[in-house]
């Protein structure tokens, strides 16, 4: 049997409390629920219509076209549907309602943006750090990573010392979901990542990478110091973390062609989002295709 009338707000605020107490999701992904949720019951609420259980697929398409007219971009649209979805989800479970009313409803569509990568010179320019500071090789030894494992950057950032098999040559990180992998770490990387250790000031706190103040360096302070380093280097545009990876994951590809070894480095759970890094140069192809097919080559000219 259904349960009682519930109201969306305490809906809702038992829903973010079970993804932090018992999913355990990170405070990045609990913030993004909250505040999505938290749209979706302001626009609820603008309405009178305060029964979680009272919802409809017409109240959350409303909502996704309001959201839209606001100027949300397509993802960030498909990102609070995701989570109308989960939420009415556990209200199933919890709740014993039989219909989800955000199932149907999909986001407007978008054109997909490839992400923004360097060409592997533009890499080897990026990556020639200072080597006279102590900072400057844990920049580079961070950079180096990022480039080797094509990790997020609250991967890196979360590294602990023993986090990195040496020897083995492998590093062990926890991604999306609190999903461990473990992935392999080129010798220039780990090369560089003992420059830094050799530097690196005594401290108690068991990151692989600290700041000036023996702390473990925080997710601002690695997105500055990689800007910084672009600019030294005389880049054309900001380098982020996630250049890095996606340059990564758009070579490795390039390189191999093989989308489910990527995958598997990535951390992605879905190929699909893989795929978006398979946009090699059609021109490349094109003459590729030219050279190799039969069908397509052209046939000298017969002398006259």
């Amino acid at each position: 049997m259904p349960g009682a009338a519930m109201l969306l707000a305490d809906a809702s605020a038992a829903f973010i409390s079970y993804l932090r107490d018992v999913r355990q999701l990170s405070p990045h992904t609990i913030s993004n629920y909250q505040r999505d949720l938290l749209s979706l019951v302001d626009y609820c609420a603008a309405r009178r219509c305060d029964d979680a259980g009272a919802i409809h697929e017409a109240d959350i398409r409303g909502w996704v076209s309001q959201l839209h007219r606001h100027g949300l971009a397509g993802s960030s649209i498909q990102r609070a549907l995701s989570a109308a979805r989960s939420f009415f989800n556990y209200l199933g479970r919890e709740q014993g309602h039989s219909r989800n009313p955000a199932a149907a409803v999909q986001a407007p569509r978008q054109s997909r943006r490839l992400p923004k990568t360097l060409d592997a010179d533009q890499v080897n320019k990026y990556l020639q750090f200072a080597a006279d500071d102590p900072m400057a090789l844990r920049d580079s030894a961070i950079a180096e990573l990022f480039y080797s494992s094509g990790l997020r950057l609250a991967e890196l950032v979360a590294i602990n010392l023993d986090d990195i098999d040496h020897p083995a040559q492998l590093v062990t990180v926890t991604g999306k979901g609190r999903k461990t992998r473990t992935i392999p770490v080129g010798s220039v990387a780990l090369t560089a990542i003992g420059h830094w250790l050799a530097v690196r000031p005594p401290s108690a706190e068991p990151a692989l990478f600290t700041s000036n103040r023996g702390q473990r360096i925080s997710v601002r302070n690695v997105q500055a110091r990689l800007k910084l380093q672009g600019r030294r280097a005389g880049m054309y545009q900001d380098v982020h973390p996630h250049m890095l990876r996606h340059s990564f994951a758009s070579h490795m590809l390039e390189s191999s062609g093989d989308l489910r070894a990527v995958q598997e480095l990535l951390g992605h759970a879905n190929i699909a989002t893989t795929q978006i890094y398979t946009h090699l140069d059609f021109q490349h192809l094109a003459k590729v295709y030219d050279a190799a097919h039969p069908r397509a080559r052209r046939r000298k000219a017969k002398p006259d």
